[in-house]
């Protein structure tokens, strides 16, 4: 029987040809397949502030929902090992520490805090509910409302590993941060494709942000160096430098978000004055509710009436707990504490934030003292969120 010789080089050709075919084809097939963008199983929130801005009050808002895992200021980590160098420069360290917790890789920490055992070793570890209850600590239900006390308590010697386990099994990750004063910085966290991240931008008068700053006027010295780039050296703002600063930094962020921002911040930024949320609070915290996809339970209900219906303005020592208080009179205080004078150095370092963020300027002691004098303007409609944004404009 007669065989027939192929030679070599026309069988490679021909496999060669074959197989070009069979991805031609194969690429033609799934350009007609849907193209599905999965975004990340979780959703992240990135609760923007500065200090005594009421910013640890709405962390508690978030962090005793049952979907979320919170942490407070994970980034004092970073600025207390790296205090000799300004808040600018530590801009970067901040962001990736916070998007390793936003992806519940808590390794990050190791750069910090080496010895690390306990979830007691984390800064403000107890204000978080997720860390207070299972899978972090078996003391508590995830629908418990937890008290800082009693979680010091009882989970503190748990090992630091349960961080990590805890936030992996939550659907929500909430972060509160008071150490970044530029929206830009964020803008590789906003186009992450592994984060659906999301800002809430939370601002106070800085009239009151001041009389509130004044209760913790040690405790704020060294941030207040890095702010200021002293070097490591501590500093009181006596003269109100590290104020304009913050004031300068709110109006930064609120312009970024709101004049000609990117495509990519559509939806994902919300501002929030302290003011209304302290007046209507069930109506301000569903929205954030529901920019963040959460809803709002009857036990968180109960506990957000009890918290903002309390009696008094707080003492000077609980300035850094959240106790139940009387709200309102918290935002007012101010008026009746700072001397006119120290109000006029004020609104001359911010005038610029009091005016873009919707509050009125003094123009002498008698408005001052007049509580009927309402220095919180109405809201314009859309003022704050996205739900009007056309490109076009």
């Amino acid at each position: 029987m007669a065989r027939i010789r192929i030679p070599s080089t026309i069988v490679i050709l021909f496999v060669m040809v074959q197989t070009g075919f069979l991805l031609f084809m194969y690429a033609r097939y799934s350009s007609f397949m849907p193209q599905s963008e999965e975004k990340p199983s979780q959703v992240h929130i990135l609760i923007l502030s500065s200090w005594r801005s009421g910013s640890s009050f709405v962390g508690q808002l978030f962090s005793q929902h049952p979907s979320v895992f919170y942490l407070m200021e994970p980034a004092w980590h970073v600025w207390v090992t790296m205090y000799q160098n300004s808040a600018k420069v530590l801009h970067m360290a901040v962001r990736d520490l916070v998007r390793s917790v936003f992806l519940c890789d808590m390794s990050v920490f190791d750069a910090y805090m080496p010895w690390k055992r306990n979830l007691s070793d984390l800064f403000q570890w107890a204000v978080s509910r997720a860390l207070c209850s299972a899978p972090a600590c078996d003391s508590f239900q995830r629908t418990d409302i937890t008290s800082e006390m009693a979680c010091k308590t009882l989970c503190g010697r748990y090992p630091f590993s349960k961080v990590e386990e805890a936030c992996k099994t939550y659907s929500h990750v909430v972060i509160k941060e008071v150490r970044f004063f530029d929206l830009k910085v964020l803008y590789p966290l906003l186009t992450d494709p592994s984060l659906n991240l999301k800002i809430i931008h939370l601002v106070r008068d800085p009239r009151a942000v001041v009389k509130s700053r004044e209760q913790s006027v040690k405790a704020l010295a060294r941030d207040n160096g890095i702010v200021l780039s002293t070097n490591g050296t501590k500093v009181e703002d006596s003269k109100y430098k590290v104020m304009q600063e913050i004031c300068r930094s709110h109006v930064q962020i609120y312009e970024t978000a709101t004049l000609k921002p990117p495509n990519f911040l559509k939806d994902r930024y919300l501002m929030i004055r302290f003011e209304d949320l302290v007046r209507d609070p069930l109506s301000e915290i569903s929205e954030m509710y529901k920019f963040a996809d959460l809803r709002l339970t009857p036990t968180l209900k109960n506990w957000i009436y009890n918290i903002t219906h309390g009696q008094g303005a707080g003492k000077k020592k609980e300035a850094f707990k959240i106790t139940s208080r009387d709200a309102v009179s918290v935002s007012q205080a101010w008026r009746n504490v700072l001397s006119f004078q120290k109000i006029k150095k004020i609104q001359e370092v911010c005038k610029g934030a009091i005016n873009m963020l919707g509050y009125q300027l003094l123009d002498s002691e008698k408005e001052q003292k007049d509580l009927s004098l309402d220095l919180v303007l109405p809201r314009r409609q859309n003022q704050f969120s996205w739900s009007s944004f056309n490109p076009k404009h």
